[in-house]
């Protein structure tokens, strides 16, 4: 085994430039180690000891890590997840999960005595690397493909990093930064290949599992999610997260694995392509269509033989989402939690929606979703150049004029007849969710209830325009409300609405198609169009 201070970069036995860190725990006492991490900071720097730094002096921080777990209300609700978390890495340093990899990394340049380094970036690596340089004293060169987004470029830029666009993909600017650095001498990061940023990203792991831990164990115990979503480019993060929850199961941390839900772009997607044809090594993708540069690698290499393992031995799912998928899936997180973006975490949550459509995320798994960046310099892709409306104050009179027609034909277009909505949902939040999203139309009354008896009371008593229904509910079901509506002459002819997270069989939905008015899987309804939906059943 060779030191780290020592390495050259490539496996001395192999050759292999892609290399796993390993440490010296022969007197490391774990759990000594736990509960002296109740009395340190909340940045990453806390785990040092499993972090590939000698001396801690050397540490170049910003007060990275520690960012927060924050579970999903009405997104969970939508999906149908009783256990659907966030990791907002947005609330790093420079606004994304890089900052994790920049400041081990740049650490790392300063314990081997090295000032200038090269990087190939499209856009966070490189803001997060340029900040932290800046701190360190370390000129950065980036190297960025054509389609990063000026104002990322713009930011390196401000650190004072130089700056250098080129017109190629990802992949060729990655070979110019290379050939750059040998010709000029100068150090060069190599991403995942770099020891440094595999091991920075695993931290991730360990803070997960020690945030769960006290969710589900008031911190007693740490506890690895179900499954664990990221977008996938090069492979760097899952594979760093998923080196952390090993050496967690290991030392005895944990005690199981999380399932890897791995996402790319449906217009590069060759780790997707080579696992839906069940083979260990991707073909490159020679020309990307995606405009999401982040993860415009067609070339994934090792990183995807590292994952398809990883997902043999423990289980997880590869999946693609196009574009627009993603940007809608920006848009609806942000209206659901909250929370804005960037286009590689809206791919996530597009591969998210698809993977709860198809059952493959049940509805009981504790899920976590990376999300790495915000969605600030991608703001006119998702939201266009009209989402505002101009009033003209310029010569507004004191007491304006009520335009006397608009006004007559506001009030003829109002239903004059108020509907009676039942919402049958044993999940408390998700039957909020509708019930907020149906009163927010004007000729709506919902009445709730969170099981199939109570429903059919509510029904027999006020003879309602249209029944909403779950299936999967304890004691009386949906299958069994759906039956005794039919057989009752009072009811038989209310509309029925299903929304449900249930796979069905063959038969559950031949009898659906024979006796409801309409079927939406949790997680396919997270548009605009869903009261519409739902209304236009009333009509």
């Amino acid at each position: 085994m060779t030191a780290l201070n020592e390495f050259t970069g490539a496996c001395p036995n192999c050759g292999d430039k892609l290399v796993e860190a390993r440490y010296d725990h022969d007197n490391f006492d774990v759990q000594a180690w736990l509960q002296d991490l109740k009395n340190r900071p909340s940045t990453l720097w806390r785990y040092h000891e499993v972090l590939p730094i000698y001396d801690t002096d050397n540490i170049i921080s910003l007060n990275e890590g520690g960012t927060p777990l924050i579970k999903s209300r009405r997104l969970a609700a939508t999906l149908g997840l009783k256990h659907l978390y966030l990791k907002d890495e947005r609330q790093g340093p420079t606004g994304s999960f890089k900052d994790r990899q920049a400041t081990v990394a740049i650490s790392a340049l300063v314990e081997k005595d090295i000032d200038e380094v090269v990087v190939a970036s499209t856009g966070n690596v490189a803001i997060a690397y340029s900040a932290y340089g800046a701190r360190a004293g370390i000129h950065l060169w980036a190297f960025f493909p054509q389609l990063t987004p000026n104002d990322k470029m713009r930011e390196a830029a401000l650190y004072g990093a130089e700056i250098i666009k080129t017109t190629g993909n990802y992949d060729q600017t990655k070979q110019l930064a290379a050939s750059f650095a040998k010709n000029k001498d100068i150090f060069l990061d190599r991403g995942i290949k770099s020891v440094a940023a595999i091991e920075a990203m695993k931290t991730m792991a360990y803070e997960i599992a020690e945030q769960l831990g006290t969710e589900f164990h008031d911190g007693e115990k740490w506890r690895a999610p179900d499954w664990f979503l990221q977008g996938v480019s090069g492979g760097m993060g899952p594979i760093g997260v998923g080196k952390g929850f090993r050496e967690m199961l290991d030392f005895g941390i944990t005690d199981s694995m999380p399932k890897m839900g791995l996402i790319q772009s449906s217009g590069c997607a060759p780790m997707v392509e080579a696992f839906n044809r069940k083979q260990r090594v991707a073909t490159p993708v020679e020309e990307s269509t995606t405009i999401i540069a982040t993860l415009a690698t067609g070339t994934p290499g090792r990183a995807y033989e590292i994952l398809y393992d990883y997902v043999e031995d423990y289980g997880g799912h590869f999946i693609s989402a196009s574009d627009e998928e993603a940007f809608q899936a920006i848009r609806v997180l942000a209206q659901q939690d909250g929370m804005s973006v960037e286009p590689a975490t809206g791919v996530t949550f597009a591969g998210l929606f698809k993977m709860v459509r198809e059952g493959v995320i049940k509805p009981d798994d504790v899920v976590v979703v990376n999300v790495s960046g915000h969605t600030l310099p991608v703001e006119t892709r998702i939201l266009g150049e009209q989402w505002q409306k101009l009033i003209d104050l310029s010569e507004t009179p004191t007491s304006p004029k009520v335009p006397e027609a608009s006004l007559i034909s506001a009030v003829s277009a109002m239903p004059v007849q108020l509907k009676r909505v039942v919402v049958i949902e044993d999940n408390q939040a998700a039957a909020r969710l509708m019930s907020r999203l149906l009163e927010g139309r004007e000729n709506c009354e919902v009445y709730l209830a969170h099981n199939g008896a109570a429903g059919l009371n509510i029904m027999r008593e006020i003879e309602p325009d249209l029944v909403i229904t779950d299936l999967m509910m304890p004691d009386v079901d949906g299958f069994t409300v759906i039956n005794t509506m039919k057989a009752d002459d009072g009811l038989k002819d209310i509309p029925i609405v299903v929304v449900s997270a249930k796979e069905l069989t063959v038969q559950e939905q031949q009898f659906l198609d024979n006796n409801i008015d309409m079927l939406l899987q949790k997680g396919s309804f997270l548009d605009d169009s869903f009261v519409e939906k739902i209304i236009s059943r009333l009509n």
